[in-house]
């Protein structure tokens, strides 16, 4: 039996909580533009992941993480800027932004593990 891989287990949690709150911002806050780059790049973090997963080499491997991580960057990015403009309220950014940050952290981990034996 295949254990659990944490970060793909993650990474699609978080894009379904992104995914909710793009549906908030957009059926109840009227926001679409900056929704719509939240949507983009915090549903890409597994995407990438996904692809990581299925990488031909190592290099291959190691190329997808890093765009996972500067995904995962990037929606750090839109995620203080919606609440720095009042589109999202402390608590509802605390959480959600706290989940983007350790996914930062995991996929630093895993690369610098993966680096490490190489």
């Amino acid at each position: 039996m295949k254990s659990e891989n944490i970060i793909q287990t993650r990474s699609f949690a978080f894009a379904v909580r992104i995914v909710r709150l793009c549906q908030f911002l957009t059926d109840q806050k009227r926001e679409y533009v900056l929704s719509k780059q939240l949507l983009r790049c915090g549903t890409s973090i597994g995407a990438n992941v996904e692809e990581a997963i299925g990488g031909q080499s190592r290099p291959d491997f190691l190329s997808k993480l890093s765009i996972a991580y500067k995904e995962a960057r990037e929606t750090m990015y839109w995620l203080r800027l919606l609440k720095e403009t009042d589109y999202l309220s402390e608590t509802q950014f605390t959480s959600i932004h706290a989940d983007g940050e350790e996914l930062c952290r995991i996929i630093t981990a895993i690369k610098k593990t993966t680096s490490a034996n190489s």
